[in-house]
């Protein structure tokens, strides 16, 4: 996990995003452990209260468990990953949008933005 974080948002809320998206490309599976709050602080390269903190919010969230002398581990439950990719595509398509809005665009311009962008991308791959 890189120790480099946004001043823009809490260090907390990068971990949980950096760990939702670790599960979301199938790093980290349904029911799997994650590792402890000093071995992830260490890994991450902040403070072990920062980390806790990060897995108390994913917790109240529903995305991990706390089994009492055996750790965190994520919610054994498939549809959480779909759940997870919905949530943040939402979070990334909303900053878009705002951000988009605040240079001017109308909905009509972005949207016909992002297709020609995505039809060119498509060219380019063959």
């Amino acid at each position: 996990m890189s120790k480099d974080f946004e001043a823009s948002k809490p260090i907390y809320i990068q971990i949980t995003e950096k760990i939702f998206q670790r599960i979301i490309r199938g790093e980290i599976k349904p029911g799997e452990k994650l590792p402890s709050v000093r071995e992830m602080a260490v890994q991450s390269g902040v403070n072990p209260n920062t980390i806790q903190r990060a897995y108390t919010e994913m917790e109240r969230m529903g995305v991990v468990e706390t089994k009492r002398g055996q750790g965190t581990f994520v919610i054994e439950r498939e549809s959480i990953v779909d759940e997870l990719k919905h949530s943040m595509q939402m979070e990334v398509i909303g900053q878009f949008v705002k951000s988009m809005e605040e240079l001017g665009f109308t909905k009509q311009q972005m949207v016909s933005g992002l297709k020609n962008f995505l039809e060119e991308g498509d060219q380019s791959d063959n």
